[in-house]
């Protein structure tokens, strides 16, 4: 292989296509969908709306907007062959379930054979409302709960909230589900977002490049990071003295163990999705009136800081936004999927659209070449 092919660790700053869905700056901090900045999305935009902007390049109007919206809650109910299965798989982790899952919706997709353009947005559109579906009734019957039908009125975020707990959920929290499915749509050329497009590349449907992408979620060097921040507050002690706080990370630190939920591969300062985060975070904590898994964190925020000059990043005050609105640490990642199927599925049609097989070289490292081959009998 030639120098100026040499290969780079984890294919790092590696431009591998050009794609016009997301715009990322590490430097500056800037991520923006479509050329919009995160922040403006998340204080102004529905769920929805990104959905639309991330498959069309532009925001809906009140009637693209209303379209989408009754297309989403017309997919929401899900096939009662799938309910059957989910009841017949054995307790899981959530992704295992949802890979398994989402793969089964597959074959009773009403465009399941055709894989032209306006099929494939179809599916894009019902696997938005499906997945919701797939992890909220997973997460209730997990708990010891029966599935709930939609309700064609909820939005996105509310209807998710909706079927996974059976009560209607309150301002505070579908606002708060709403931005963290705007903050987790979309992030470029991310290991699952690759993965699906190399899968779609090879003009499979939109349902295998989907769960190519959840199975690479899966991978806790990936997804699951907000679960981890979680285990590692309760780890702690939700009742645990601050001096106590500062011994378990400084331990972690003195022993070199990675403190999850900080550090990104592209981020050189705060991830700017966890502003966001840390916002909600404190605003669902104080309305249930107990700031101490928020406090814990902007502790745990200020040491590593301080240490490690390291930023969190959008898994780090995830974990107390969901755990803080009673949402089973199982479910964490799967609700990342439920967000990033928005961005996958862009991402896919962007594939399509011009396509061209993604087959990258390895660099060789084995034996020298020609090895001399030597009989059986005399090895």
């Amino acid at each position: 292989m030639t120098t100026e092919a040499k290969s780079k660790s984890g294919l790092e700053d590696v431009v591998a296509t050009s794609s016009s869905i997301c715009f990322l700056d590490g430097d500056r901090g800037v991520l923006a969908y479509r050329g919009y900045d995160i922040h403006d999305l998340a204080r102004f935009a529905s769920f929805e709306e990104v959905c639309y902007l991330l498959w069309h390049g532009r925001l809906p109007n009140r009637a693209e907007l209303g379209d989408l919206q009754s297309q989403l809650a017309a997919a929401r109910p899900l096939p009662e062959p799938i309910i059957r299965l989910m009841k017949m798989l054995p307790p899981s982790d959530g992704m295992d379930a949802l890979r398994t899952l989402t793969s089964a919706l597959g074959h009773y997709d009403p465009d399941a054979h055709d894989n032209s353009e306006r099929a494939s947005y179809r599916k894009s559109v019902r696997l938005i409302g499906q997945l919701a579906s797939l992890v909220a009734t997973w997460g209730r019957m997990q708990a010891g709960g029966n599935p709930v039908s939609p309700d064609p009125a909820m939005g996105h975020a509310a209807s998710f909230l909706y079927l996974l707990t059976g009560e209607r959920p309150n301002p505070t929290a579908i606002k708060a589900m709403d931005i963290a499915l705007t903050l987790h749509a979309d992030h470029e050329l991310n290991a699952s977002t690759f993965a699906a497009r190399v899968a779609a590349a090879t003009l499979t449907d939109v349902h295998s490049a989907v769960v190519a992408g959840i199975a690479t979620l899966k991978g806790r060097l990936h997804g699951g990071a907000n679960a981890e921040v979680m285990k590692m507050l309760l780890a702690i002690g939700l009742d645990a003295p601050a001096d106590r706080v500062d011994s378990y990370i400084r331990g972690k630190l003195a022993r070199k163990e990675k403190i999850s939920g900080f550090g990104h591969r592209v981020y050189r300062t705060e991830d700017p999705r966890a502003t966001h985060l840390r916002r909600m975070s404190k605003e669902l904590a104080e309305r249930a009136g107990n700031l101490r898994w928020f406090e814990m964190s902007e502790r745990i925020e200020a040491i590593v800081r301080s240490e490690k000059k390291l930023y969190p990043n959008v898994d780090f005050y995830s974990a107390s936004t969901y755990y803080t609105m009673g949402i089973a640490i199982d479910l964490y990642t799967p609700i990342f999927a439920v967000s990033r199927v928005s961005g996958w599925t862009a991402h896919v049609l962007e594939q399509y659209a011009n396509n061209r097989l993604i087959r990258p070289r390895a660099e060789y490292t084995g034996p020298s070449y020609p090895q001399t081959w030597q009989p059986l009998e005399q090895r």
